[in-house]
């Protein structure tokens, strides 16, 4: 099963199997179970075999550096890439197309946010990319995500246990809700921000 696979996986390579395997989850790969593995690594520090500290900063500079090289892919190769290979990140043309128009509307949205819609997490960094957004830039929104992200699985798996498995289901399911939740509210304040700019053009929002 997965799950005994990820427990020995870690216990062979430890802390740098978890920063392998969050970079993997980071570029997008499709069923690759990134999340389950930070989850099962909370549960390996409730257990004593690994260290809260060293893990978390694991996580977020592995989730880091695999969104960083899917950015530069779509930096550098651009939307050919996109159109030859995207079938294997389950990608449409028209799912693209949306994802790029949500990025345009506002890149730290999609950025943090995105991250919690299907089909739209995995396109994130590559879309980042292909919009030329100043990488230091990226970076800055990709880690405030990124952290949240591993505290937040590695807290499951230290908090619940031999339960995890059903809390981190339970949870998750509603994390598509509190994404989108946040994103109406963000998108309610700009909008009132911007009919209070036309009422009063000469005043600063």
């Amino acid at each position: 099963m997965v799950r005994g696979w990820i427990i020995s996986y870690l216990g062979a390579f430890g802390i740098g199997g978890l920063l392998l395997g969050v970079v993997v989850e980071a570029m997008g790969i499709p069923f690759f179970p990134g999340g389950i593995m930070v989850i099962l690594t909370g549960f390996l520090i409730n257990q004593g075999k690994l260290n809260f500290y060293p893990a978390l900063i694991a996580a977020t500079v592995g989730f880091n550096l695999g969104a960083i090289l899917a950015y530069l892919i779509g930096r550098h190769i651009g939307e050919p890439f996109f159109y030859r290979y995207g079938k294997y990140l389950y990608l449409t043309p028209q799912k693209f197309n949306r994802a790029q128009a949500w990025f345009e509307h506002s890149a730290p949205v999609f950025i943090i946010f995105g991250r919690f819609v299907p089909m739209v997490s995995n396109l994130t960094p590559y879309i980042a990319g292909l919009s030329k957004l100043n990488i230091l830039k990226f970076l800055f929104y990709n880690t405030i995500f990124a952290v949240a992200w591993s505290a937040f699985n590695l807290s499951v798996g230290m908090l619940f246990g031999y339960k995890w498995e059903t809390i981190s289901r339970l949870i998750n399911s509603r994390l598509v809700l509190i994404g989108g939740a946040l994103l109406l509210f963000y998108l309610i304040y700009h909008y009132i921000c911007y009919l209070r700019h036309l009422r009063h053009p000469t005043r600063k929002i």
